[in-house]
């Protein structure tokens, strides 16, 4: 993240800071973290309200209390920066505007590419990469504590606001290691069926 200290003024530092970790700690869209308002945090109950997703619905996010820190130290420093802010986005742009993807996307490359990350790499790191590796650390926390993995992909799907629990499938085809955990996993099953 010390890439994002180096985008200038203390308020737009933090804001990818905060952005950035918030989507990575929680596998938000891109488009669900930038809409959020200032109303849409529960800081007593530490829960984010996700409005009108991708697929129209609505869903509450829980956070950790890391996660409602990094958020309370953000809104005190945008509260500070802009007292009477004209716009309810928890996430503000120099204007003190909601952010735009448009303008996100391209910083986010920036902070990437200053921190030296995927550079030899065909397709640089996207903001949705982080939702895709949210969902993959989930899966393999999962499996490596001998989870009922099956079981909590409803919930995982949930929480990713997905529409059927299918979609959450994909991610275990997308990433090697979990295929064989669940490969192991299900030679596991099989070798304690047989007699």
């Amino acid at each position: 993240m010390r890439q994002a200290d180096r985008l200038g003024p203390p308020l737009r530092a933090a804001t990818y800071r905060t952005l950035v970790g918030l989507l990575a700690a929680t596998g938000l869209r891109v488009g669900e973290a930038i809409k959020l308002d200032h109303d849409d945090i529960d800081w007593a109950e530490g829960v984010l309200r996700i409005r009108e997703t991708k697929f129209g619905k609505s869903r509450l996010v829980p956070l950790d209390v890391s996660g409602v820190d990094a958020l309370r130290r953000y809104d005190a420093l945008r509260d500070q920066d802009a007292p009477c802010p004209a716009d309810p986005s928890f996430f503000v742009s120099r204007t003190r505007k909601r952010l735009i993807y448009a303008v996100v996307a391209p910083t986010f490359r920036q902070m990437v590419t200053g921190a030296g990350v995927g550079a030899d790499a065909p397709n640089p790191p996207r903001l949705h990469d982080l939702r895709h590796t949210f969902a993959v650390r989930t899966l393999l926390a999962w499996y490596r504590d001998g989870a009922d993995v099956q079981a909590r992909i409803p919930s995982l799907s949930t929480y990713l606001g997905h529409r059927e629990p299918s979609s959450t499938y994909w991610y275990m085809s997308a990433a090697p290691e979990l295929l064989a955990l669940a490969a192991d996993r299900r030679e596991g099953i099989g070798k304690a069926a047989r007699p």
